[in-house]
């Protein structure tokens, strides 16, 4: 699956510090990966839409909408009931943040890390905001830079005023530690069964420098760490929620429930059925 570079491959300019692109679909997509070259709000409309970031998984329906910062993901999305998929992207850039931040009292040094992504629940505000989105892409593409930039202030004073200032922290963000970046996409991942390779984009490494990377920063190979961690969690499932093995077994990662049996066993020395006796 090739990598997609957002707004680039929608034929839009890049050059323009906002952009709206009205996306339509009658056809599902599975975590492909997307490189975001601007910020991106996704007004979802029609479907259910899934993103995996180095920090975690945001997934929504149409009741809601995402505010994504630039850098590397996974998407997925899935068509409505009625066979359709759609959502109004707003897209900005750096400089249009920038530009916003300097109306804007912030502390210059925020206490904690702030995350990739952030997703919000519709309300009417919020409906209207995207239908006047609507109409200004109907609009000369002159004027619609001058309502966009309007437009976009609009939105950014709205959901200040309604769910504070860390939201402007998390584009600000320019966290360029490698490895922590690296820790943070394994174990904000670990339950997501991505692939090495898709864990590798997630960390903008190639997969041998990825596997290179795994096993100086863990001691072991990706794939004997995911398990061992995967083990582990369906050992807290069993014990304390209960859980069977042939409930677990396919969240785990394993195909067939014999395997996970045989797993379970070889590093717990009884089988799922035995440690729940116990």
């Amino acid at each position: 699956m090739n990598i997609i570079t957002l707004p680039t491959d929608l034929n839009l300019d890049q050059s323009k510090p906002i952009q709206i692109f009205d996306y339509r679909s009658s056809m599902e997509i599975d975590r492909q990966q997307i490189v975001l070259n601007q910020h991106t709000f996704s007004f979802l409309l029609e479907g259910i839409k899934e993103v995996v970031f180095d920090d975690g998984v945001q997934a929504i329906d149409s009741a809601y909408f995402l505010l994504m910062k630039s850098g590397h993901c996974l998407m997925t999305e899935k068509l409505s009931e009625g066979k359709n998929y759609s959502s109004v992207l707003l897209f900005f850039s750096n400089e249009a943040i920038q530009k916003f931040v300097q109306k804007v009292e912030l502390d210059s040094n925020p206490s904690f890390e702030y995350p990739s992504i952030h997703s919000f629940q519709y309300d009417d505000f919020i409906r209207r905001f995207v239908k006047s989105l609507l109409d200004v892409n109907k609009l000369s593409k002159e004027i619609q830079l001058r309502l966009l930039e309007v437009k976009f202030e609009e939105i950014m004073w709205y959901l200040l005023e309604k769910y504070g200032r860390g939201l402007l922290y998390s584009l600000l963000s320019t966290n360029d530690n490698s490895t922590l970046k690296f820790i943070r996409t394994i174990e904000s991942n670990i339950h997501c069964k991505l692939t090495i390779k898709e864990l590798a984009f997630l960390c903008n490494m190639s997969i041998s420098t990825f596997k290179r990377t795994f096993e100086k920063q863990y001691g072991e190979s990706p794939m004997k760490w995911f398990q061992n961690k995967r083990l582990e969690y369906a050992h807290y499932l069993l014990h304390f929620e209960k859980k069977t093995a042939t409930e677990i077994y396919l969240d785990m990662g394993y195909e067939n429930l014999s395997s996970f049996i045989q797993a379970y066993k070889n590093k717990y020395g009884i089988t799922p059925k035995q440690h729940q006796k116990n």
